[in-house]
């Protein structure tokens, strides 16, 4: 498994850095909608897993929205003035909402799937707000490049994926050296507490490199938004175990050997990104 794993991420980890960093924004932005239809119809899976239909309805509307956001809000017109576009901002903004009823709802599970997990309506809601806010933040947050700096956008996406994987190996790798005490055995068994902290104390890695290469940047403030970003991404992996489990299904996919499917290798970004992306308004625009 770990083998399948290093293998998939020496030609996958090019492929995700070159588009960030050297894909123009508005190619960039229609390059991201087939990624996200795959994990779409992923999520689907989760909506029902035994029927096809339901699965590539609700692909196709995720399309269908992520199209129309396009078309309407193009990427050269995101940001004016330092202002993102109203409808980003909206949709990024009801993404955060949704992520902080989402915790609440990993917090109480699984009393509170008694709630939504017969219903494909909540199901599916509940994907598309998984998956347009995150869709949203990243193009918002690629559409900061311009002439004068062109890898800026592209530099905050990274930073993001650095949090989330410096969270996320120095979780695992813990977890499997120290962990003892179950963080939430009714999501997720294998995750425990000392992973967690493994993975927050391993995400100041990306501090120190931060403050490296741009010292005139406030060390506390970085300290929070890194230990909060962290925090947030692992509240969007332990929400995929909560609905993977509610749906008997261990991983979203197989499109990506030894990783899973798109899903997998997004949940925690589908939370870290718009929390992010509204941190960055708030802080340095």
């Amino acid at each position: 498994m770990l083998k399948q794993r290093i293998i998939t991420a020496i030609w996958l980890i090019p492929l995700v850095l070159g588009a960030i960093f050297w894909l123009p924004t508005e190619y960039f932005s229609w390059a991201l909608i087939p990624v996200f239809l795959i994990a779409a119809k992923e999520w689907g899976q989760i909506i029902d897993k035994r029927c096809q239909i339901t699965q590539w309805s609700f692909t196709v509307t995720i399309g269908v929205l992520l199209v129309a956001l396009n078309i309407f809000v193009p990427a050269d017109e995101l940001w004016f003035k330092g202002h993102l576009h109203p409808v980003y901002l909206s949709v990024i903004l009801i993404g955060a909402m949704w992520w902080a009823i989402s915790f609440l709802l990993v917090l109480s599970f699984p009393k509170s799937s008694a709630m939504w997990q017969k219903s494909h309506m909540f199901k599916s809601m509940f994907g598309q707000l998984t998956l347009i806010p995150c869709f949203a933040a990243l193009i918002a947050l690629k559409g900061l490049s311009s002439e004068a700096a062109p890898y800026y956008g592209g530099t905050l996406v990274f930073l993001v994926m650095i949090v989330v994987w410096a969270t996320d190996s120095g979780a695992y790798f813990a977890g499997k050296a120290l962990g003892k005490h179950k963080l939430m055995p009714n999501v997720s068994p294998a995750k425990t507490i000392e992973g967690l902290l493994g993975g927050l104390a391993t995400s100041m890695i990306v501090v120190f490199g931060i403050m490296t290469a741009s010292p005139e940047q406030e060390l506390g403030l970085v300290v929070v938004v890194t230990l909060f970003v962290a925090l947030v991404s692992a509240v969007g992996d332990l929400s995929e175990s909560m609905f993977k489990r509610v749906a008997d299904i261990k991983d979203s996919g197989t499109i990506l050997p030894g990783h899973g499917g798109i899903l997998d290798r997004i949940d925690s970004l589908t939370a870290a990104l718009p929390v992010f992306t509204l941190i960055y308004i708030a802080f340095w625009m």
